[in-house]
């Protein structure tokens, strides 16, 4: 009976502790409604649509009275988007969130944001508008990924400065488009401000391929690429959901840090004239119920000590103890010719 006993207890130990690992991957957030926020809000976003959607749930139920909908388009798009409005004189919605804060130093000169200082802002591990024109809601992180079912790591670029430069891997490379993709402009103005055009020069050398992150992904599991250049986000997702071999690795030059933003559009521009509740959304996003979705999304909390990391993500401070810094101003008044010497020397040696 004693023998019985034991055994049942051992198992039950460890049946909590395999439930206490589970609930660190994933927490769920108990939600004290808001019921002072009412009418309805559009929000233009580059995040994920499945990230989104599952945004959307909890939203809901945090402010049942309002009406939260979002517009789903890569940066490109929303800029295009947004430019057209301009024309038109109105804008189609009341809040952003965008890729980097480029964009929100471009909306913010052209006087076309809300200020708001959030009770949140204390508590951001990242830099803000110190106005409140805009806060980073989340962190995306430029890397490099391989399948070490294909490949060694130690026999591939582990910097960014060899993913251009070493001819072992020439035409087999693979990365996003910063023609439409505002991560990955910021990402190349970073490389051009570190290594000058000559980095762009190289890429084109090197062949490498411009295309969507799930299409290099397709490739990097075949073997047709050995490295790509993507968001950690991707690679982890790819990992969570479909159980992928695919790895991470953090380059030793520096993984190019990308906080994404939101901002409040003010009330000559914004279409519902709903400013209450923008800045009750804004704080949400902020504070840990948002930061929950964030994680859930697999990109890293902007708050300090934050208690989550995404799945199978490094430490949030080990990343910017070896970062690439990247200069706004320059991917804001630089956008166009950055542009033009990416199709110049990449886009059109393919």
């Amino acid at each position: 009976m004693k023998k019985a006993f034991y055994l049942v207890l051992i198992i039950a130990i460890s049946m909590l502790v395999i439930f206490a690992g589970c609930s660190r991957d994933k927490k769920e957030v108990n939600l004290a409604s808001d019921n002072s926020v009412s009418g309805k809000i559009m929000i233009y976003t580059s995040i994920y649509e499945d990230v989104i959607e599952a945004m959307s749930k909890v939203l809901e139920k945090k402010f049942p009275n309002c009406k939260i909908e979002f517009f789903y388009g890569g940066t490109g798009t929303i800029q295009a988007k947004i430019a057209a409005e301009i024309a038109a004189n109105k804008l189609g919605c009341d809040m952003l969130l965008v890729a980097e804060p480029a964009y929100s130093l471009e909306l913010k000169e052209k006087n076309m944001l809300h200020a708001y200082k959030s009770k949140e802002a204390a508590n951001l591990a990242f830099d803000y508008d110190k106005d409140g024109y805009w806060y980073p809601v989340r962190i995306c992180n430029m890397v490099l990924a391989y399948n070490p079912e294909k490949f060694a790591k130690n026999t591939l670029p582990n910097s960014l400065f060899d993913f251009a430069n070493n001819e072992s891997v020439k035409g087999a490379i693979s990365m996003s488009n910063p023609l439409t993709s505002g991560t990955a402009m910021a990402s190349v103005t970073a490389l051009r401000d570190k290594y000058g055009y000559g980095y762009f020069d190289s890429l084109g050398k090197q062949g490498v391929k411009i295309e969507s992150g799930s299409v290099a992904l397709t490739k990097l599991e075949t073997g047709e690429c050995k490295v790509i250049m993507i968001l950690e986000e991707s690679v982890l997702k790819k990992r969570q959901e479909e159980k992928s071999k695919l790895e991470v690795i953090y380059p030793t030059d520096g993984t190019i840090i990308i906080p994404s933003t939101v901002m409040t559009v003010n009330a000559q521009w914004n279409a519902n004239n709903n400013t209450k509740a923008a800045e009750a959304i804004t704080d949400w996003l902020l504070g840990p119920e948002g930061q929950e979705s964030i994680v859930d999304g697999w990109m890293h909390s902007v708050r300090t000590n934050f208690h989550r990391l995404p799945f199978n993500a490094i430490p949030t401070n080990d990343i910017r103890a070896n970062n690439m810094p990247v200069n706004w101003e320059n991917v804001f008044r630089q956008r166009e010719e950055t542009r033009t010497k990416f199709e110049e020397l990449v886009t059109k040696k393919r």
